[in-house]
Parts: C-alpha cells; structure tokens; sequence
C-alpha cells in the first residue's frame, strides 16, 4: 500500500508540474515572475535549467548513504506530518486570501510555520517521540563538503549565465543600514524559517512515511503554492500553475539537498541567494 502511494504522490506531483509547464505555454508566454517586488518574467525554463542541473549533480556527488532508523513512533511521525501539512496549506489559502503582503505575510507566517510546529513538537515529546531527522549513515569531508559542487553550478547558472536571474536595485534604496538590515531580515523570516519548517520538519516527516521523491514533492508543491499569495496577478490557475512550475521546480532542487545531505547550509545558501542575490549584485 505504501509503495503504491508513494508511487501516486511522486508521480502525481511530477505531473502537475509537467502538466502546468504545458498550460502556461499553450495559454500565454511561459513566463514566470521570479519575485514579489516587482512583476517583471522570465521564461520558466531559465529558472529550471539551474534546478535542473543541481539535482542531477546532487544524485552524481557522493556520499550515497543509507539512513539510520527512525525511532519515533510510526504514528507520532504521521500526526506531525499531518499537521505540518495541514498548517502549510492554511498559510497558503490565509495569505492568498488576505492579499499577500505585509504585514499579512509575516503575521501569518511567524504563528503558522513557527509556533504551531513548535507546539506540536513539544506536545509529542513529552510522549517520548524523538525526531525523525534520518542522519545520514556518514561523518566526515564528504558530508560537509559534497554539497558544494551542486550548491556552487546552481549559483553560477542562476545568478551568472545566459539564463541568470536579471539583477534589480536595492528595494527601499541604497542606503547601507537599511540594506544590511532588509537581508537579514529576509534571511532570518524567509530563507531560514521556510526551509526548516518545509525542508527539515515538514519533508523529513513525509520521507519518513511515503520515502525521499514522495516526501520531496509533498514539501515542494506546498511551499510553492503559498507564493501565489505574494505572486499572483488575481487569475488563480495561472497563479498556481506559475507557482508550480517556478518554485515547485526549485523546490525539488532544494528538498533534494536536504534528503541526501541532511545539512542546512545548503539549501540556506541557495533559497538566500533566490531572495537576495539579484539586489546584492545589482550594486556590484
């Protein structure tokens, strides 16, 4: 039963991409909006060829490791799971329905993605459950270091090749306080808060359940979907089918990362470079 719906979701989810990559192109200019500030589009594919080739580095670098068993309890693990999903889809249908923006994207975001995870996670320890992180089954260089080559070509293509991401100016000026401080921030609320809750607690929990690709695509397609919220132009298929086709696509570079790394420095360089790179390098 397990392997037949870890088959379904991976799939499924692989199809959806594929399937709104097809109606963006039939319906309008296959392009995307790569960010909130603005509205400027690419094509989709120049935000795919970077993914692309960082997943098929990701599989090609090693180590190729096994996981060391989980010890939490089957059925606190699918509860978790549950929830995490539950609360990510809420922060996605709350914030599309609250307009986007601020200050409803950090009012819901903060309470949804930090606190609600936080209290479920003490509520099951107290029972005894430990977190099912799957440590990889190696210490040493590798581990460390492996993710370099796929993290270092991501940034190359995606910030400094024919299908980089254009560079904008520094939002709110170019003062540098003000700028120092708007990274941080973006880091702190964004880059690091998405990837633990969708990467490290939300996508461990389906791996745990459904396997790797399944558990990948679960995380990938929920973090891309609340980006209509900030994205969108009002038409919501062509919203969600952008959302899929830009962030579900990143998405499954990043959650690759996780899953076969389990270190965060990874995908914290990446999903940062995607929010801060193109300003940083504008002032370059």
């Amino acid at each position: 039963m397990r392997n037949k719906l870890s088959f379904l979701v991976t799939v499924g989810g692989l199809a959806t991409i594929a399937v709104s990559a097809l109606a963006l192109t039939l319906t309008g200019t296959g392009e995307v909006r790569y960010s909130a500030d603005h509205t400027d589009t690419i094509p989709f594919w120049h935000r795919w060829v970077p993914a692309l080739v960082g997943i098929a580095l990701v599989r090609l670098v090693p180590p190729r490791t096994s996981r060391r068993a989980v010890t939490e309890p089957a059925g606190t693990v699918r509860g978790e799971a549950l929830v995490l999903a539950a609360t990510a889809v809420l922060f996605a249908v709350g914030l599309w329905l609250a307009g986007g923006g601020e200050p409803a994207h950090t009012a819901l975001k903060l309470p949804l993605l930090l606190a609600v995870p936080l209290v479920v996670f003490r509520v099951t320890r107290r029972r005894g459950g430990a977190a099912p992180i799957g440590v990889p089954d190696v210490t040493g260089a590798w581990r460390r270091w492996g993710p370099t080559v796929p993290v270092a070509a991501w940034l190359v293509l995606a910030h400094a090749s024919p299908v980089a991401v254009p560079t904008r100016g520094a939002v709110g000026g170019d003062d540098a306080l003000t700028l120092v401080l708007t990274v941080v921030i973006v880091f702190a609320v964004n880059s690091l808060l998405e990837e633990v809750f969708y990467r490290r607690w939300l996508q461990t929990r389906w791996e745990v359940l459904l396997g790797a690709w399944p558990g990948i695509v679960v995380a990938s397609l929920l973090w891309a979907v609340w980006h209509v919220g900030i994205q969108g132009s009002g038409a919501l298929p062509a919203d969600l089918a952008s959302a899929v086709v830009n962030q579900g696509v990143q998405g499954l570079f990043l959650g690759y990362l996780w899953s076969r790394y389990r270190t965060l420095w990874p995908i914290l360089t990446v999903h940062g470079a995607m929010n801060v790179a193109p300003t940083l390098l504008a002032l370059l």
